[in-house]
C-alpha cells in the first residue's frame, strides 16, 4: 500500500497498478459524457426542432424539461438510500435501461401527452443511471484527492458538451426522430458496461480512501477528520440548507442555459442552429478548464468561499449575453459562466462529503435534492414563461441572474458543522 500522498503516487502503484478509484473516475466519466451528449447538453437543440415541428410553446417545452428535474429530486431520498444500502450498481442498471427505453420511446411521440411521458421514463433513467449514483462510489474511494476525483468524472459531462455541433449536424441531417431512436440503442451498449466498474466502499474490495494507509505508522495524517452525519443530524444544521440554498439558485441559471440558450441565439440574437451549437462548444471548453481549476483548489482553499465568488460570475455572465448579441460579449458569457460552472460543479458534491462524512451520504445528497430541484426546474420554466410573454428572454434572464447572486450569501454563510452530539460522547468516553 502507497503511503506516501503524492498525486501521482495515489494514481499508480510501485508495480504500475492503478488505484481502482481512478477506474470508477473514468467510467463516471464516460457515462456522464453520454448523457450530456445524447440529452443534458442537447436538448435545446431539440426545442428549436420540436417547436417547429408542433408549434408548442417554450413554457411547455421548458416544463417537460423541468419535469424531469422534478421528478429527479423528489425521487432523491429513495434513490440516496437505495445506493447506500444496496449499492451503486443495480441502481444504475436500472436507470440505463429506463433512460435507453425512454429515448426510444421519445423518437415515436405524436401529442403532448406522449411527449411529457417519455419524459418520466427519461428522468428516471437519468436520475438512477447518473450524477447522483455516481457520486455516493466517487466520494467513498476518495478523501485527500475528493474535488480532484469529482471535476475528473465531470470532465464526460463537459466532453459531452464539446460534441454537440456533431448533434446538431446530425439532427440537420438525419431528423431528430432518427438520431432519438438511434441515442437510446448507444446508451444500452455503452452504458451497462461502463457502470459494471463501479464499486460503492473501497473497504469491501480490500481497499482504503485514495489507495493511501492513513493508519500505518509512517503515513501522514489524514487531510480531513472522518465525522459522520446520519441524514437526520445533517439536516439539523444550518451548512445543510445553506448549501442546498445555494446549489439550487446556482441551477436557476445553468439550467436556463441548458434549455434556453440556443433558442435565445437563433432567435434573438441572429445564431444560426449551428453556429449556436458551436457557442455551446466554446462555453463547455471553458467548463473543462474551469473544472481541472475546481479540481485543484477544492484539495486546497475554502470551497464555500470559491463556490460564492463562482455565483457573481455566473450573475455577470448571463446578463452579458442577455444585452448584448456581439461576439465580445458572447465570449465574456462563456468565460465566466463556464469557468464558474466547471469550479463549482464538483464542490457541491465534495463540500457536502466534507461536511457530513460518507457513511449516509446518497441519503443526505437525496434529501438534499428536493430543494436543489427547485432551481433545476425552476430556471427553465421561469425563462420559458417570461420569454413567451415578451417575447424575448431579456427579463426572465434578468430575473435568474439577480435570483442566483443571492446565492453567493448562502455560501459564504455555510461555514462547517459541529460534530454531531453522539461523536462528542463517544469522544468523552475514550
Amino acid at each position: 500500500m502507497k503511503l506516501v500522498p503524492d498525486r501521482f503516487d495515489a494514481m499508480v502503484r510501485p508495480r504500475g497498478q492503478v488505484f481502482y478509484g481512478w477506474w470508477i473516475v473514468l467510467s463516471a466519466a464516460g457515462v456522464q459524457w453520454f448523457s450530456a451528449f445524447l440529452w443534458m447538453s442537447s436538448y435545446g437543440a431539440y426545442v428549436v426542432l420540436l417547436e417547429e415541428e408542433f408549434q408548442w410553446s417554450k413554457a411547455l417545452l421548458s416544463g417537460a424539461f423541468a419535469l424531469t428535474r422534478i421528478e429527479s429530486g423528489l425521487l432523491g431520498p429513495l434513490q440516496g438510500w437505495m445506493v447506500d444500502r444496496y449499492g451503486p450498481i443495480p441502481v444504475l442498471r436500472a436507470g440505463i435501461v429506463l433512460f435507453s427505453i425512454g429515448f426510444m420511446l421519445f423518437s415515436q411521440v405524436q401529442n403532448l401527452w406522449q411527449f411529457y411521458s417519455t419524459f418520466v421514463l427519461i428522468a428516471l433513467g437519468t436520475s438512477l443511471g447518473g450524477y447522483a449514483t455516481l457520486m455516493v462510489s466517487l466520494v467513498n474511494w476518495f478523501n485527500r484527492y475528493r474535488a480532484t476525483a469529482i471535476s475528473l468524472s465531470q470532465l464526460g459531462y463537459s466532453l459531452g458538451g464539446l460534441c454537440i455541433p456533431l448533434l446538431a449536424l446530425a439532427l440537420e441531417a438525419f431528423g431528430w426522430r432518427v438520431v432519438a431512436f438511434s441515442s437510446g440503442v448507444l446508451v444500452l451498449l455503452l452504458g451497462l458496461p461502463m457502470v459494471q466498474l463501479v464499486k460503492h466502499r473501497p473497504q469491501d474490495h480490500g481497499e482504503v480512501p485514495d489507495g493511501i494507509d492513513y493508519d500505518h505508522a509512517d503515513a501522514p495524517a489524514p487531510p480531513r477528520a472522518q465525522i459522520q452525519f446520519t441524514a437526520r443530524e445533517a439536516m439539523r444544521t444550518s451548512s445543510f440548507w445553506l448549501i442546498s440554498m445555494g446549489h439550487a439558485l446556482a441551477l436557476l441559471i445553468v439550467s436556463a442555459v441548458m434549455v434556453h440558450l440556443i433558442p435565445h441565439l437563433t432567435n434573438g440574437s441572429g445564431y444560426t442552429l449551428v453556429m449556436a451549437s458551436q457557442i455551446v462548444l466554446v462555453l463547455t471548453l471553458f467548463q473543462i478548464v474551469g473544472q481541472l481549476l475546481g479540481g485543484w483548489a477544492g484539495d486546497r482553499v475554502s470551497k464555500r468561499l470559491v463556490c460564492a465568488a463562482c455565483m457573481v460570475a455566473h450573475t455577470v455572465g448571463l446578463l452579458l449575453v442577455t444585452y448584448f448579441s456581439n461576439w465580445s460579449a458572447v465570449l465574456g458569457f462563456c468565460v465566466l459562466h463556464g469557468l464558474a460552472w466547471g469550479v463549482r460543479g464538483p464542490m457541491m458534491v465534495a463540500i457536502r462529503a466534507d461536511y457530513f462524512g460518507t457513511e449516509a451520504f446518497g441519503t443526505i445528497m437525496g434529501f438534499s435534492s428536493l430543494i436543489v430541484m427547485f432551481g433545476m426546474s425552476g430556471g427553465p420554466i421561469i425563462a420559458g414563461v417570461m420569454a413567451d410573454a415578451d417575447g424575448n428572454y431579456v427579463n426572465g434572464f434578468t430575473v435568474l441572474s439577480i435570483l442566483a447572486l443571492s446565492g453567493a450569501l448562502c455560501f459564504i454563510a455555510a461555514k462547517p458543522p459541529t460534530s454531531p452530539i453522539r461523536t462528542h460522547l463517544a469522544q468523552r468516553s475514550e
